[in-house]
């Protein structure tokens, strides 16, 4: 089973992915048998397992449904792998979801609010003869007045070492995590906050440009949940639809955790008005007792997407014709008016030809 190393003055804890038995060397990350675990090189090995129960005797990780006020009793089995005696630090922890969609917990030096605070454990440090296995009793004591809903957290286990590295303390950590629902009035729910659709925008009069789709998905109830998503983008009427990147699932959340989304999409035409869709389906975790559905959720958001250079190429297109209507029409009116001179013009040399005639004639009649 992989398992790895963090290094920090109190290193960030890793929480694993609980299997039956784990196995955790010195520094780096390598996998092993559960059933062989070998070390190099003075690498200490050990691993660790939820106790066998009743109900369950094949458990990969703590998981209790219990009610406000209930308290419980389990153990975490530790086997020393090594051919040394080990001296191994024994704690619990609250849990949360890092930015990479994995399961971790907080430091030692950070004080657990839920899980980690509940959880008291007979003993906080072991010693384990070589090749031998000790079990560590614990109890988990829900306040009386909690709130219903989801909780994470973990047992760990624990090899602190002075740092041979530039003064750093290296600290090897194991653990199983522990999921708990208390009882009560449920409510499931997921919102995407903070949508927003930026367009890039384009040069070329008649080409598409690349948009984002930035979001927030936020877990606004008291289970835990992970949601299927999809995108769209589109122009008014749903026209002109843009081609959008896969869109990853959101891992599950903790109720009050978030997920960022940032999704890209490319060949967007700028048809003015660009809308973004996002449709969260969320799902459930698998956990005993009744929990309420929940439908799709919903949003969307729109930004200007405006073919500028297109629309500077229609207004010079536009002056272009409108100004050679201007051309044709004065050119139409020059012509009118020269043809009217001309006219007017041998009208008079007409007249100016006839009038002594008609001098003339009225002369002789007098």
């Amino acid at each position: 089973m992989p398992a790895r190393s963090s290094r920090s003055t109190r290193s960030a804890v890793s929480l694993l992915r609980a299997l039956p038995v784990a196995v955790v060397f010195a520094i780096g990350v390598m996998a092993v048998s559960p059933s062989a675990a070998v070390g190099t090189d003075g690498d200490v090995t050990w691993g660790v397992r939820t106790a066998t129960n009743d109900t369950d005797s094949d458990r990969q990780n703590f998981d209790y449904v219990l009610d406000p006020g209930e308290t419980l009793s389990d153990a975490l089995v530790i086997s020393n792998h090594d051919a040394e005696p080990l001296e191994l630090d024994v704690y619990a922890a609250d849990g949360f979801t890092t930015t990479s969609g994995q399961v971790d917990l907080v430091t030692r030096d950070t004080a657990s609010v839920a899980v980690g605070k509940w959880t008291v454990l007979k003993t906080g440090h072991v010693s384990i003869p070589a090749g031998e296995t000790v079990e560590v009793p614990f109890l988990v004591t829900v306040p009386v007045d909690e709130t219903p809903g989801d909780y994470l957290g973990g047992i760990l286990t624990s090899l602190p070492q002075p740092g041979q590295e530039q003064g750093i303390d290296v600290d090897r950590r194991l653990g199983i995590r522990m999921h708990l629902r208390v009882l009560g009035e449920l409510q499931p729910g997921l919102a995407v906050e903070n949508l927003t659709v930026e367009y890039a925008g384009t040069l070329n009069p008649f080409g598409t440009s690349d948009a984002t789709v930035s979001y927030t998905v936020t877990n606004t109830g008291n289970v835990r949940l992970a949601a299927g998503q999809t995108v769209s983008l589109a122009g008014p009427w749903g026209a002109l639809p843009a081609q959008v990147s896969a869109v990853v699932p959101v891992p599950e959340l903790l109720p009050g955790e978030s997920w960022p989304v940032r999704v890209a999409a490319s060949k967007v035409f700028p048809a003015f008005w660009l809308t973004g869709s996002v449709v969260l389906d969320p799902e459930l975790a698998v956990v005993a007792g009744s929990t309420p559905g929940l439908e799709p959720v919903q949003a969307s958001t729109g930004t200007w997407a405006v073919p500028w250079p297109l629309l500077v190429l229609l207004v010079l297109l536009a002056g272009a014709v409108w100004g050679a209507l201007i051309l044709v029409t004065r050119r139409r009116a020059e012509r009118a008016r020269l043809e009217e001179a001309r006219v007017q013009h041998a009208v008079d040399e007409a007249l100016r030809a006839v009038a002594p005639q008609v001098e003339q004639q009225g002369a002789a009649s007098n």
